[in-house]
């Protein structure tokens, strides 16, 4: 889609959760999808193909602290910074164990634009909980100024297809492919050495790990498939 329209600030609803320091390992980010159907969320498939109109939102928690920064590059090849901006705040520090919802208990991202794969970039730099300034990402590319999706989303489970659930499995959190093809302004954030991390899927929900205690910034994506 050409762009995902943000309609809400992030909010930080406490959670309890047991916590690492950044001194120890592995560290652990955790992500759930959710659309809105009616006047109540449901937890979807990272995978799940979308229509144009739907209302979509994340809930992200991690066991270390740090600055989250949320990218989206539509299928239209437009980009923009969701999450943190002007208009909707620029709290983006994430606390060690508490869950967050993305971009607001109230708010959501609604799914538009030619069918395809958005990449929404998720980058994070770990840090002391004491260190809470705000760092702005350089500006985002004109837009235009970056490809457009070529992949066509698709059906490719027979179980899912059963159930009446259509799944695409490119779809989902996914480890950066080609760090040089990374948009202008998050390509500095890419470490010189990839963490390895390590994608999992737990029921409906998307486990990314370390095995080994992260020293740096982290960039990975997660590709919304809408049709």
């Amino acid at each position: 889609m050409n762009r995902i329209l943000l309609l809400a600030a992030l909010a930080a609803p406490a959670f309890s959760a047991q916590t690492k320091s950044m001194s120890q390992g592995p560290h652990k980010m955790e992500m759930t999808l959710e659309r809105k159907v009616g006047n109540a969320w449901r937890v979807v498939d990272p995978g799940t193909i979308f229509s144009n109109g739907d209302l979509v939102r994340f809930r992200f928690k991690a066991n270390f602290a740090g600055n989250l920064y949320v990218m989206n590059q539509g299928t239209g090849g437009t980009y923009s910074q969701l999450f943190p901006r002007e208009d909707t705040g620029l709290a983006n520090r994430v606390q060690s164990g508490k869950e967050y919802v993305i971009p607001s208990t109230d708010g959501s991202f609604r799914i538009e634009g030619p069918a395809g794969h958005d990449i929404i970039y998720w980058v994070i730099h770990p840090g002391a909980a004491s260190e809470t300034r705000y760092t702005p990402l350089p500006s985002a590319p004109a837009p235009g100024s970056t490809a457009a999706s070529t992949l066509t989303p698709r059906c490719d489970d027979a179980v899912f297809r059963a159930r009446g659930a259509c799944v695409d499995s490119n779809a989902g959190p996914q480890a950066v492919p080609d760090k040089a093809q990374l948009p202008d302004n998050i390509r500095n954030s890419a470490p010189a050495k990839d963490p390895e991390l390590v994608f999992q899927k737990k029921d409906s929900r998307s486990l990314i790990s370390s095995p080994v205690p992260l020293s740096g910034p982290v960039v990975y994506e997660f590709r919304l498939a809408h049709k």
